[in-house]
């Protein structure tokens, strides 16, 4: 059988619909394979996560919280957060972030 990240399993007798559906996807869903397959992607969110706290990003988005509402609702915490959150990820954590994604695409090609 043949997995893939967001798709139901695909039997083996079906391989050439697979291949069809496989030149259906686009550049960013067969990184976004390749990074989950590989396990990249966990040490690039492990990666985010860890400069995120280092540069006070995530005691800012508390701080921001906390200004809010006692009785808001988590929807509406997320709706007035999260544009915030990502115009406020520091330049120098999304360029580290894109040039070990370029890296690992680099290395992993044909």
């Amino acid at each position: 059988m043949l997995y893939s990240v967001n798709r139901s399993p695909v039997p083996d007798e079906d391989v050439t619909d697979a291949s069809s559906e496989k030149d259906q996807l686009t550049l960013g869903e067969i990184i976004n394979i390749k990074l989950v397959e590989s396990g990249e992607k966990d040490n690039l969110m492990e990666l985010v996560r860890y400069r995120l706290v280092e540069s006070g990003w995530k005691d800012e988005m508390r701080h921001v919280k906390k200004k809010g509402r006692k009785d808001v609702t988590v929807d509406e915490l997320i709706r007035v957060i999260t544009p915030k959150g990502r115009a406020s990820v520091p330049d120098a954590v999304k360029q580290e972030l894109l040039n070990r994604i370029q890296n690992f695409i680099g290395s992993s090609a044909p």
